[in-house]
């Protein structure tokens, strides 16, 4: 059974107003996401939740499925997207009936590739209840970050007992990135985090991990894409 793709695009943003149609290489981040799904051979459908029209019409205009419009309520600023997840799980069960693989694939990361999908898909039935993806972590709260405490001295933030002389003595740790959450539904629709339940990871390399969050990070991905890859088709941009 092949997996369902959603990405979730509301019309509100703070760090970037109207993120999810901000253009990366004269296309849309929401296009880049159904693009990258639509790419997959294991995904059978790609649905874009949203509360917004302008949105939903742009989702269609790149191939995706968007079969309901999500309610205000789970569109807020402090809504958890966790609850548009159960709410675009419940909808697709209701109607077409139970199915395999919930894939998450958001419009933030715009520089993943179909084969870190791929991987995700295929890890999820290594026994499992959900595939996170992490890319290894700059800093290092076993060598290269502190706290305080509370006479204000800093500290190594999470100390071992022994002397961590160098970055590779030090245990590995990862960032998560929003590259792609591959999830059994049952989990989605049963418990209150992603991480109640069994989590395995998926590497993705740090290239392929930005995370736009501010107008820095949309223009650090233009100049990568305008350094490292082709430029994309007309048939791509938007209007055409």
């Amino acid at each position: 059974m092949k997996a369902i793709a959603f990405i979730f695009a509301r019309g509100g943003s703070k760090g970037i107003p109207r993120k999810n149609l901000s253009l990366l290489d004269g296309k849309p981040l929401l296009a880049w996401a159904i693009d990258s799904a639509r790419s997959c051979p294991s995904v059978g459908r790609v649905i874009v939740s949203t509360d917004d029209d302008e949105i939903a019409s742009m989702g269609r205009q790149f191939g995706a499925e968007v079969p309901f419009i999500r309610p205000s309520y789970l569109a807020q600023d402090g809504s958890p997207e966790w609850l548009a997840w159960r709410h675009a799980v419940n909808f697709v069960q209701t109607s077409d009936g139970p199915f395999d693989t919930f894939l998450a694939v958001p419009t933030t990361s715009p520089l993943r590739s179909p084969e870190d999908l791929e991987r995700c898909i295929a890890k999820i039935q290594t026994g499992c209840d959900a595939v996170v993806t992490v890319t290894e972590a700059n800093r290092n709260p076993y060598f290269n970050m502190v706290r305080f405490d509370e006479d204000g001295c800093v500290k190594i933030a999470v100390e071992t007992g022994r002397i961590i002389a160098n970055r590779q003595d030090a245990p590995p740790v990862y960032d998560l990135t929003t590259v792609a959450y591959a999830v059994k539904p049952q989990l989605i629709m049963t418990a209150n985090d992603i991480f109640d339940g069994r989590v395995k990871a998926v590497v993705v390399p740090r290239e392929r991990s930005l995370d736009i969050d501010t107008p820095f990070d949309l223009q650090f991905a233009e100049f990568i894409v305008k350094t490292t890859r082709p430029p994309a088709s007309p048939s791509a941009t938007i209007g055409l």
